[in-house]
């Protein structure tokens, strides 16, 4: 196919599918490694699986999400402390605070049995010492967290650096008008 004919084609197919014929195959394959690992999960114990899949949705959905539900309001209202009305957007400097919590809890729930030092076999099987896990972690914190906090400052200062400047700018007209003022009074 040629090129001139190519371009209506794909224009079809995309305004069809909604996105391009790569996003389709990048799908298809993410559903056939998907079932690949399903059906290599499900040979060695499919009631086992079954039932701690339906377990952590159990978990998930009564425990888990209701509790980041109120730490996500929690953290709202003592971020923005009364400063927005009722019914007003939120601002966006919460993420700021809910990415690195995030990220820092996702590390805690895939390694919490070595951070809360109950991982026993984790010695037998490795070879190595299951101690320091905890200080790791709650070093990648704390950098998640001061990183976070640099690019907040760095980007409110680059949002309010051009009204800096306008001030300056004003602040100068008005300092040579009153010296005009001055001089013409003399």
């Amino acid at each position: 196919m040629n090129r001139s004919a190519r371009g209506p084609v794909l224009a079809s197919f995309r305004r069809r599918y909604g996105a391009s014929p790569l996003h389709l195959l990048l799908v298809l394959a993410s559903f056939a490694l998907a079932l690949y690992a399903g059906i290599r999960l499900l040979k060695g114990d499919a009631v086992g699986v079954a039932i701690w899949f339906v377990g952590a949705a159990l978990l998930h959905d009564l425990v888990l999400l209701p509790l980041y539900s109120v730490t996500d309001r929690a953290a709202q209202y003592l971020w923005h402390a009364g400063a927005a009305p009722t019914g007003a957007t939120p601002r966006t400097s919460i993420n700021y605070f809910r990415v690195p919590a995030f990220v820092a809890g996702v590390l805690f729930l895939v390694w919490w049995p070595l951070i809360l030092q109950q991982g026993g076999h984790y010695t037998a099987s490795t070879g190595l010492p299951a101690d320091g896990f905890l200080a790791r972690w709650l070093l990648i914190t704390a950098g998640l967290f001061v990183a976070s906090a640099a690019v907040l400052i760095v980007r409110t200062w680059l949002r309010l650096r051009p009204r800096r400047e306008e001030r300056r700018a004003q602040a100068r007209a008005q300092a040579r008008a009153q010296a005009r003022a001055r001089k013409s009074a003399r």
